[in-house]
């Protein structure tokens, strides 16, 4: 009996360890095509007006995707599904399930996006208050095509749903890849001749691409979602009541990120186009690590908790907590003082000046205060929904966008009337020299609004697990201080090797970055290896097993 139970909690471990790096694996890949669409993006435009334009296009849009797209949300469809999967008639109850839910999707979305489409030149000044009139037109134009972006991106989480209740963890991950194609298809070839609105085709080819990556898996599985006049409306309505709260949780949080944006319109021209490719550089991390390990974790979390093995489900939580806590303290660090490095390497071409660097650096380093605590809100909502308990993520979140909207007005507001503080800010992040600084509030408050986010939920999860302090607690201090002994070795290397290496070539400045992470890098594993780190020993034994082809334990038959 005891070997067998080592035998399941090995494969269930393996599996979110495998599965969190095949979906870390294509995360980069995404990622790399991110910023190879940003970098396009910066050359052409720079921190111009134009790029605030296609920035600030994507909110309203953003917003139905995630009000009306979250009820089909992977994170709320995968417990129904795994629950009717498990029944007598399994697929054909699934089948059901799916066809209802797609087709009142389908039909509310369609009536939104209809809705939008007219009223969007009316909340034009709400949005947008500080854009030109001729920049408002364009607003308007590139807001209404991107209405078609959160239907298909609704229908791909829908078939999202059903490819991770089967684990088909690569071809969700797909998505956002071929996402980023579409995209970059759409600057290469549509935007010297249609301008920014080649773009947005590039946008919705994208989203169309993430919908058709997942359609083989659901033909081979024969549970493609159809059109039926036949619903049942008794699942529906269970669904639409678990989805409610993570639909005004998300909706509170995208509407405090349209008010900073609203905001940014008002400060400078480009200050919108500073902020967002600042945030899309710290979601490389979080894209990597939180949302792998989040979405590795919440089909097992559900499995766990429906089979009413709370023991299992609490390891699976400090497990993920773990490594997340493990690879994102060094990364907040890195890119941090890393900052100008990576922004230059990545976005500093054509018309992205050294200003816009510099301004863009700040601003990351600021992002990247709260990588580790975005990561774990991820992980710790998707806890919450796989019990069942949405009301708790629904007070934590829509606090926590609560906060970084009265964080960041406060510290606008202060900037702006206290000179210490603006000198000590431009001080700390070598900015004094530049106007426009005070959009650099936004991602400080934003990150000041996340960790208390992540605070609320843990305090929460503590009520449910007492222990857990007691289980991350070595973890926490491990990774806490590998980050900075990784942080103090990076700096001085930069310094070290700034006479080496020029500093006005890509080459240059890569190599220099490159070489100065690399040496911290090393001296953090030094330094895990004399703890003798636990999670460290876990990714070795992980990579061996999935490289040098270990003996693995033996898995049970199917049916044990």
């Amino acid at each position: 009996m005891v070997e067998r139970l080592l035998r399941v909690l090995h494969r269930e471990w393996n599996g979110l360890h495998e599965a969190a790096f095949l979906l870390a694996g294509t995360a980069l890949l995404s990622q790399l095509l991110g910023l190879f669409r940003d970098r396009l993006l910066a050359d052409h435009f720079g921190a111009s007006e134009s790029l605030d334009v296609y920035y600030a296009a994507f909110r309203i849009p953003d917003l139905l995707y995630v009000s009306v797209a979250s009820f089909v949300a992977v994170t709320v469809l995968i417990p129904f599904l795994l629950e009717r999967m498990d029944s007598p008639d399994g697929k054909e109850s699934a089948r059901k399930f799916i066809d209802s839910i797609f087709s009142v999707f389908i039909v509310s979305m369609l009536m939104v996006c209809g809705l939008a489409y007219m009223l969007i030149p009316y909340l034009t000044e709400v949005f947008v208050p500080g854009f030109s009139s001729a920049a408002k037109e364009e607003y308007i134009t590139l807001a209404r095509l991107l209405l078609l972006s959160p239907l298909l991106l609704g229908i791909s989480n829908l078939f999202g749903s059903i490819t991770q209740s089967f684990r088909r963890f690569f071809v969700f991950a797909a998505g956002p890849v071929l996402y980023n194609v579409g995209i970059i298809l759409g600057i290469v070839l549509w935007m010297p001749l249609y301008g920014l609105s080649g773009v947005v085709w590039g946008v919705l080819l994208g989203a169309l691409l993430h919908v058709l990556i997942q359609f083989p898996v659901l033909r081979r599985e024969r549970i493609v979602p159809r059109l039926t006049g036949s619903i049942d409306w008794k699942i529906v309505r269970g669904v639409v009541r678990l989805s409610i709260p993570r639909t005004i949780a998300l909706s509170a949080m995208h509407i405090s990120t349209i008010i900073l944006i609203a905001l940014a319109s008002q400060i400078a021209s480009g200050s919108i186009a500073v902020f967002t490719l600042a945030m899309n550089l710290q979601s490389i991390p979080l894209a990597i690590i939180g949302m792998s390990y989040s979405v590795a974790a919440f089909p097992t979390l559900a499995k766990l908790w429906t089979g009413g093995n709370h023991k299992d489900f609490l390891e699976q939580i400090v497990t993920a907590t773990r490594h997340i806590m493990f690879w994102s303290f060094p990364a907040i660090v890195l890119f941090i003082v890393l900052r100008a490095q990576i922004v230059r390497t990545i976005l500093g071409s054509g018309a992205f000046d050294w200003t816009a660097t510099r301004l863009t650096a700040a601003a990351l380093a600021l992002f990247a205060i709260s990588v580790v605590a975005q990561s774990l809100v991820l992980l710790f909502t998707r806890s919450f929904y796989a019990m069942g308990k949405t009301r708790l993520p629904l007070i934590a979140n829509m606090m926590g966008a609560v906060f970084v909207v009265v964080f960041s007005l406060t510290l606008y507001s202060l900037y702006n009337t206290h000179a210490v503080f603006r000198y000590f800010i431009e001080t700390l992040l070598r900015v004094p020299d530049i106007s426009g600084t005070s959009v650099l509030m936004l991602p400080l408050g934003y990150s000041l609004g996340m960790i208390g986010n992540v605070l609320m939920l843990f305090y929460f999860l503590m009520r449910e697990f007492p222990n857990i302090i007691h289980d991350i607690k070595r973890p926490f201090l491990h990774a806490f201080t590998t980050s900075v002994v990784i942080g103090f070795i990076t700096y001085h290397g930069l310094q070290l090797l700034a006479p080496l290496f020029p500093r006005d070539t890509f080459l240059g400045i890569f190599a220099q970055g490159f070489f100065a992470g690399m040496i911290g890098i090393v001296g953090g594993i030094f330094l895990l290896r004399l703890m003798e780190n636990q999670e460290l020993r876990e990714i070795q034994m992980s990579l061996h097993r999935k490289f040098w082809k270990s003996k693995p334990i033996a898995t049970e038959p199917e049916g044990v």
